[in-house]
């Protein structure tokens, strides 16, 4: 017996950039088109397996519906699982999605500028697809190291002053980062004496007395290392400058590794200290909530306070996650959906002024700009000899919509996805269902995420009247490969309004499944091996 070619999907989002990124070492630098091509292919077929998987696993009209890959056919918890779920398939198809637009918009350029680019490339993926695959908490270690080496080698990318500076302060978080991962892992397997996620999630519910104060220290310790990756605040002081120094393109991907964190968090504390975990339920939850509001109003604090455009991108992707686990911390199963439906509307959004920052830049004449603003403190009124009424040129006039349309999303502000998603999130909290009331915690977080969308609403408008109105200038020369990323993620977002319920169904089912951590354990551990395959004999 052998399983299914459509079985073994779950292994090409780690294999084949595994297999591409090293045959890319082995092409000379000057080969760019081919190398090129040969990237644009693989992040294209894993853009196709992602879908296929989400297809493939949406489709089964089972609870609980997931694709189980026992590696070496050893049976969790003994062996490596790969487990495909609803979340999995979602996170794999926006990797995907966000790899392809940022490698488009390195075609012509960023890509050059340094050596080994799309070989990091791959290997970030790889790091990325294995993190939101891998059952085991080792391997979610392996799979983030791999991702983070990748990303400090592409942080470094065509490098100047200022990424060496930003290099170095982001490899030297993350490495504490790493360390306080490891001796999290090592404490919870001296708690539980596994390191399956299903498996772990079983025996916490058993726990007492000390056995359960060595689970949660671990898991405290652990989550430390998954904040410093999702930028909570204080520890994501450094997030901001990183964005502003990397390459546009990396950025974007940084954009998606913020959330690798989140998704961490949101699976592992839902697995293991859920309303089933007996003693150990619901630890941790009101420290990420309050944690949550922190990193948002530092966020709010930061977008209203910095006049470098990267480093405002940057605390906007900070809300974003602040706004996450605050969802998360909540307690509260209904919010899990619109936080899941804010995650992808507000990581597009923000990968797209990523990339409209640099061309807003390439745009701008400094002379211009100090002489608007001199003239405008000074009273100072144009000449009537001068022409009224100039012409604006397509590439400008793409740019100016294209910011409209992210800052909108960014701030929430309606009608697009941003606004939807925060008003379901509204929705939840105001209407908890049952006995329960409206908490005090309930009315800060709408208060929070209130005033942060009028703090990214304030700085996008002083950034846009900087921008559009005071540099007085009209002349930019945009290639198609950098419009059409911008405008992909943009679309999508606009799709994502259009099309709201039925991606908000399948979020619902996405939630449900995340909501009954008892059948997914059952589901992991009670995966079958293939029998006459070597490795059965093995329990």
């Amino acid at each position: 017996m052998s399983l299914a070619w459509t079985q073994h999907l779950v292994l090409v989002p780690v294999l084949l950039p595994l297999l591409c990124g090293s045959l890319l070492i082995l092409l000379n630098e000057s080969r760019h088109q081919l190398k090129f091509y040969i990237n644009s292919a693989s992040v294209l077929a894993l853009l196709a397996t992602a879908l296929g998987l989400m297809w493939q696993i949406d489709a089964n009209p089972e609870p609980g519906s997931m694709s189980v890959y026992l590696a070496a056919n050893w049976s969790a918890p003994f062996g490596i699982a790969l487990v495909a779920d609803r979340l999995a398939a979602l996170m794999l198809l926006l990797t995907a999605v966000m790899a392809a637009c940022a490698l488009l918009y390195s075609m012509l350029g960023w890509s050059r500028i340094g050596v080994h680019f799309h070989s990091l490339f791959q290997y970030l993926l790889m790091g990325l697809n294995g993190a939101f695959l891998t059952h085991d908490l080792f391997n979610l270690f392996v799979f983030f190291e791999v991702m983070l080496a990748a990303s400090y080698g592409l942080v470094l990318h065509g490098y100047n002053l200022n990424r060496i500076r930003a290099g170095m302060q982001f490899i030297a978080i993350n490495l504490v980062a790493s360390l306080l991962f490891l001796i999290g892992v090592a404490l919870l397997y001296a708690a539980t004496g596994t390191l399956n996620m299903a498996d772990l999630a079983g025996r916490a519910m058993d726990l007492a007395g000390p056995e359960l104060n060595l689970l949660q220290l671990g898991a405290a310790v652990l989550a430390m290392a998954f904040l410093i990756k999702s930028a909570m605040w204080p520890l994501g002081f450094w997030l901001p400058t990183t964005y502003s120094a990397a390459s546009p393109p990396v950025a974007v991907m940084f954009v998606l590794m913020t959330k690798v964190g989140v998704y961490a968090i949101l699976r592992l504390w839902l697995l293991v200290f859920s309303s089933d975990a007996g003693e150990a339920a619901g630890f941790g939850f009101t420290a990420l909530m309050w944690g949550g509001i922190a990193t948002i109003v530092f966020g709010a604090a930061g977008m209203l306070a910095s006049e470098v455009q990267g480093k405002l991108a940057g605390y906007g992707a900070i809300i974003s996650s602040g706004t996450l686990l605050t969802a998360i911390g909540y307690g509260q199963s209904a919010l899990i959906a619109p936080a899941l439906f804010y995650l992808l509307s507000s990581t597009l959004a923000v990968a797209a002024f990523m990339l409209l920052i640099e061309l807003i830049d390439r745009s701008r004449n400094p002379v211009q700009a100090l002489l608007s603003v001199t003239m405008e403190a000074f009273g100072i009124e144009e000449s009537p000899e001068q022409p009224v009424g100039k012409s604006i040129p397509a590439g400008f006039a793409f740019l100016g919509v294209a910011f409209a349309l992210s800052g909108l999303i960014i701030a929430g502000l309606p009608p697009l996805s941003g606004f939807i998603a925060k008003f379901s999130l509204f929705h939840a909290v105001l209407n908890p269902g049952g006995n329960t009331e409206l908490s005090l915690a309930g009315v800060v977080l709408i208060a929070v995420i209130v005033a942060s969308g009028l703090a990214a609403t304030l700085a996008l408008m002083q950034f846009g009247a900087r921008t559009f109105w005071a540099s007085g200038s009209t002349t930019v020369r945009l290639r198609i490969s950098e419009v059409i990323p911008i405008a992909a993620l943009l679309s999508l977002c606009i799709l994502m309004t259009t099309h709201a319920s039925p991606l908000f169904a399948y979020i619902e089912r996405v939630s449900d499944d995340l909501h009954q951590p008892g059948r997914y354990i059952e589901r992991v551990l009670g995966q079958p091996v293939v029998p006459g395959v070597l490795g059965e004999e093995y329990p």
